[in-house]
């Protein structure tokens, strides 16, 4: 009998094969994954716009300016007009989910006013949208060589720089992606 491992708390890297607009050359966080389907956020694709510009559409008082200036990504195909937060676990929010000792997900308004006011989590990441995927698509999506996966990394997901996510991801494993072949190994 086959044992499922889930991946939470993984990176999901884009194969060079995948060519799907939504993903290619895509990291996503895996912030749930079980037998029901999976839920992640693209972590390397910033939107054209700011967390000021969400701040001002908000209506929410804007008093750090570093925090105004933050690119804001979008996190995935689903549900585009709502925000999500990746940050570092801590603090007391109205809708968050622990995903690991280090990470949570928030999706409640009072996370965006703490960052607002410059009391928001020490590192974070806003998303809007999420990808989805359901029961067993993932899974056979990895079987079919569309996706690498990498553990997690804190330096990767809130320090590295943008443009070199996907390289860095796949790196961590001593993988070179821009070498890798579009052919699956599968027999």
């Amino acid at each position: 009998m086959n044992q499922v491992t889930y991946l939470n708390n993984q990176f999901i890297i884009a194969m060079p094969s995948l060519t799907d607009p939504n993903f290619f050359h895509s990291v996503t966080y895996l912030c749930q994954h079980n037998e029901e389907g999976a839920l992640g956020i693209v972590i390397n694709r910033p939107a054209e716009m700011t967390l000021g510009d969400i701040f001002k559409q908000m209506k929410i008082p804007i008093t750090s300016s570093r925090a105004a200036e933050t690119l804001v990504f979008t996190g995935g195909p689903v549900q585009q007009e709502r925000g999500f937060v990746l940050h570092t676990t801590g603090g007391s929010w109205d809708a968050s989910m622990v995903v690991s000792e280090s990470v949570s997900l928030t999706t409640s308004r009072d996370v965006i006013e703490a960052i607002a006011s410059g009391k928001g989590p020490e590192q974070y990441l806003v998303a809007l949208g999420y990808a989805g995927w359901g029961q067993g698509q993932l899974e056979q999506e990895i079987l079919a060589n569309a996706w690498l996966n990498t553990p997690y990394s804190k330096q990767i997901l809130f320090d590295t720089p943008i443009d070199v996510r996907w390289r860095a991801a796949a790196g961590q494993i001593g993988i070179d992606i821009n070498k890798l072949t579009t052919q699956a190994g599968h027999g």
